[in-house]
């Protein structure tokens, strides 16, 4: 049976750890996103643009537009997004509460950043089958979007 905890992951490559503050980890990954966001590569920019759009933090925009003015994303833009993304109406409000939170709320994003990537990996379409999957053969799950990915350590 595999753990159902939380892999301690012994990357290094990043400072986004667990061991930061919930708002420290954001304003980080933000600022990553930022750089992504005004890439002059579109495999970098777009993924980034199609979120802050569809976050509707920009809706005046369609993603060309906002391609063409990436270069004025600001990291206000970005830190609106991912407070959406949580569930929040604005950052304002996601500063004032995510630091009570468990750091395990913002697992998605260390996904993305490949902070489990020592780890197996069973993706899912939707969390009720990750979870039927988890209670037979054990994971720590990550809601990623739609999907859920069960991390095998």
């Amino acid at each position: 049976m595999w753990s159902t905890s939380i892999p301690a992951s012994k990357n290094s490559r990043h400072d986004f750890g667990n061991h930061i503050r919930n708002s420290d980890f954001l304003r980080r990954y933000a600022r990553r996103l930022l750089r992504d966001a005004r890439s002059l590569e579109s495999s970098k920019s777009l993924p980034v643009l199609r979120r802050i759009i569809a976050m509707k933090v920009m809706p005046e925009l369609r993603v060309t537009d906002l391609y063409a003015v990436r270069a004025s994303i600001q990291l206000k833009h970005i830190l609106h997004t991912l407070a959406k993304e949580l569930g929040y109406a604005a950052w304002e409000l996601c500063k004032q509460d995510i630091d009570l939170c468990d750091a395990v709320k913002l697992d998605r994003y260390r996904l993305e950043l490949g902070m489990f990537g020592d780890f197996q990996q069973n993706w899912f379409p939707d969390e009720v089958t990750a979870l039927d999957w988890q209670k037979v053969n054990g994971g720590y799950l990550v809601a990623y979007g739609k999907q859920t990915v069960a991390i095998l350590a």
